[in-house]
């Protein structure tokens, strides 16, 4: 399979890249901030194990916000 470059994506297609690049930044760095600011009891397990999981891109803080607060 070939890679493709950016400079051989479309300007349409350029942008849509750039908005799911910026979702998915800006949805770690919710992740980031409600575990900053959430007490430790509030966290399913140590908040410095959630720290890297919060690294992998949707994933990470995707998993967090279903299964890392406690109800």
């Amino acid at each position: 399979m070939a890679r493709t470059n950016l400079s051989e994506i479309s300007t349409p297609g350029r942008i849509g890249v750039a908005i799911v690049g910026v979702a998915q930044a800006a949805f770690a760095f919710l992740a980031f901030w409600d575990l900053w600011h959430r007490p430790a009891s509030d966290v399913k397990g140590p908040k410095l194990v959630w720290a890297p999981v919060l690294l992998m891109n949707w994933i990470g803080p995707a998993s967090y916000f279903l299964f890392g607060i406690k109800r």
